[in-house]
């Protein structure tokens, strides 16, 4: 099976120098026991997967990995977190971010070719030119899609796509339904490294404003082992060491950690990775976690996210979430 490539992640998200923006109003939230309720995507009334996803799985009470030092000694320990999301200050054409497109059922569907077919959903995928491109239409890089149908609340995920004289091409392409908690078959890949959907470990503008991040999010690391943990279902690793951390090896900001002398919007994303954590999903830069892809990021929150320390956080381990190797519904 090939190894997949390093991401755009390597892109920095703060090249060039902006003003502190001031606060969005957020609302007041603890992150309290009805954190279990799920936020329709926007534009939708699909949740992003059932409140009992693994994504969704509150860790906070959850033991240290025993790897967790080894893991977390492999993983440029003196980094900071940094957004892979937000303003591009004329860098490129949009926002820093990955982009999702919302679909009705009347869209069209069209055949793609994928680099990786066997391990690719072989559907119609409802592609366009309304399609939005994870860096723009010229871009480079990962180029990931995403795309929801609001009618069906289908989800369709691909890597590096292309439309070139009326042919669509991809690297790889998965489809879930937002109802289920099903996982793809153990070793095929998706539009992620590690066979997981990108959707639901995107941070979301909405809900930084809304109080309240529900859901652990995507990051990535440079070198990982060649093993993955459930519910990752893939792996793409350069080493055979299990001092190096797995694909979907998951990861939360210590309980201890002091949050509040933060901006309001960065304390909610903060809870949100005492709560719920990082999820270890692709390669690329160290520490980088991912967000949407729309305008609204505020500069001031971007810039405290920079300066949290990697030494801040623990492995965690989550094997007594599992319920079934082919499910992403945890054990309660």
């Amino acid at each position: 099976m090939p190894p997949r490539r390093l991401p755009a992640t390597l892109v920095a998200t703060g090249l060039v120098a902006a003003a502190t923006l001031a606060a969005a109003p957020v609302a007041n939230s603890a992150g309290t026991a009805d954190d279990a309720a799920v936020r329709d995507l926007p534009g939708t009334s699909c949740s992003v997967f059932p409140a009992d996803n693994y994504w969704r799985a509150d860790i906070s009470d959850l033991p240290v990995n025993r790897h967790s030092d080894a893991w977390l000694s492999n993983m440029s320990p003196s980094s900071k977190l940094h957004p892979d999301f937000g303003p591009s200050y004329g860098a490129q054409s949009v926002p820093y971010g990955i982009p999702y497109t919302v679909v009705g059922d009347g869209h069209q569907r069209v055949h793609v070719h994928f680099t990786y077919a066997d391990e690719s959903d072989d559907v119609r995928y409802p592609l366009g030119a309304d399609s939005k491109i994870e860096g723009g239409e010229s871009a480079g890089g990962d180029r990931h899609v995403l795309i929801v149908n609001r009618g069906t609340c289908r989800l369709y995920e691909l890597y590096d796509v292309h439309h070139r004289a009326g042919r669509w091409t991809a690297g790889s392409g998965a489809t879930w339904s937002l109802r289920s908690n099903k996982l793809r078959p153990a070793g095929w890949t998706s539009a992620d490294a590690a066979g997981l959907p990108i959707l639901p470990g995107l941070l979301r503008l909405d809900e930084v404003k809304s109080g309240r991040v529900n859901h652990a999010i995507r990051f990535t690391t440079n070198v990982t082992d060649r093993r993955y943990v459930w519910p990752a279902r893939h792996q793409a690793g350069s080493v055979d060491n299990r001092s190096y951390p797995p694909m979907g090896a998951r990861f939360r900001l210590k309980a201890g950690f002091p949050i509040k002398s933060y901006r309001a919007d960065t304390r909610v994303v903060l809870r949100a990775m005492k709560h719920y954590g990082l999820v270890l999903a692709d390669n690329g830069s160290p520490w980088y976690f991912q967000g949407t892809s729309e305008k609204g990021w505020r500069s001031g929150m971007l810039d405290e996210l920079k300066t949290i320390p990697a030494r801040a956080f623990v492995a965690v381990d989550t094997s007594s979430l599992k319920r079934s190797s082919s499910s992403a519904a945890v054990a309660h």
